[in-house]
């Protein structure tokens, strides 16, 4: 059974920092793209970061760039999205999501998600 599931939020002051993790199962994560994803209140989900397969130069959206950076360690079966310089815009709900190699498109797979609140 696929299950992803995300853990790491919290909240913090602005400038703060924060690292989500997402730990797998019932697949082999070299084999898929995992990607992370921001709701925010009120808003559709977006892609902030993503890791392929097999992995190249991650992908971060513009509004992440420079500020987050996704990992992975194969052996703990866990991606992570390490977040710093937070901003109150980075309020929301993230998920980790599987997709079909290579690329982070079309997910098929999502976790339950944890809330990251950025507030002074």
């Amino acid at each position: 059974q696929v299950q992803l599931v995300e853990s790491g939020g919290g909240s913090v002051q602005p400038g703060g920092s924060l690292t989500l993790s997402c730990v797998t199962s019932g697949f082999t994560l070299d084999a898929y793209a995992i990607g992370w994803f921001h709701q925010a209140p009120g808003k559709e989900r977006e892609g902030v970061s993503c890791i392929a397969s097999p992995p190249g130069r991650p992908y971060y959206s513009d509004s992440v760039k420079g500020r987050f950076t996704i990992s992975k360690d194969n052996a703990k079966n866990t991606v992570y999205l390490e977040m710093n310089s937070l901003k109150p815009d980075d309020t929301g709900v993230y998920y980790c999501a599987r997709s079909p190699a290579p690329f982070c498109t079309d997910p098929t797979h999502w976790g339950q998600g944890t809330q990251v609140t950025v507030s002074s």
